[in-house]
């Protein structure tokens, strides 16, 4: 559950850092903006196709989209 809850708040980190809306991301991955905000706020998990297509519409690499920080 950690790991889905990251890369949800990774995502959200990209969308700002782009200055990308959600509506405008929604509509890339081709789903309603209701199903893209259920995964950001962590209601959903984001499945890898979905990430993969982030990591390219955001021009990040996919790795800092999924990365999860170690607890000490």
């Amino acid at each position: 559950m950690k790991t889905s809850i990251e890369v949800a708040g990774n995502v959200k980190a990209a969308l700002a850092r782009r200055g990308v809306t959600q509506a405008t991301a929604a509509a890339e991955l081709e789903m309603s903006r209701v199903a893209f905000s259920r995964r950001v706020t962590r209601k959903v998990p984001f499945d890898v196709a979905e990430l993969e297509a982030l990591s390219v519409f955001l021009r990040v690499p996919y790795r800092s989209l999924v990365e999860v920080q170690e607890e000490a």
